[in-house]
């Protein structure tokens, strides 16, 4: 699983503190629809989200964004349970499987930011 399988619908003004983005999640044929809340934004630096799944688990992600050049920032993604029972599956069993997850994340977020800059600059 790799983040949200489907957004559902964002509030107005998301990213702003207290909004939300709602999503299915799940693998395969096991899908589940809840949202991910923002718990804290402070622009361009960090953004602080409680992303639900349940009855599969919560975790806290931050977002650390570190603005390189005016076209480049680089994100830094720290996953942590985001409840008691959601700490069982935060082990180092998992966390390699968390790990490559959050770097497909990652990467599909990349990708996204590339296409919207080119679409931006007129396609080029």
């Amino acid at each position: 699983m790799v983040g949200s399988d489907t957004i559902r619908d964002a509030d107005a003004g998301f990213p702003a503190q207290g909004t939300r983005f709602h999503h299915r999640v799940g693998v395969g044929p096991i899908k589940t629809h809840d949202h991910t809340e923002v718990l804290d934004v402070n622009r361009p630096y960090l953004l602080e989200l409680r992303a639900n799944a349940r009855p599969f688990g919560t975790a806290l992600v931050k977002l650390l964004l570190t603005p390189r050049r005016p076209d480049s920032t680089h994100v830094t993604m720290i996953e942590t349970a985001g409840d008691p029972i959601s700490r069982l599956l935060f082990n180092p069993l998992t966390a390699p499987l968390i790990r490559l997850r959050n770097m497909e994340s990652l990467r599909r977020l990349k990708r996204m930011a590339e296409a919207r800059a080119t679409v931006a600059a007129g396609g080029r």
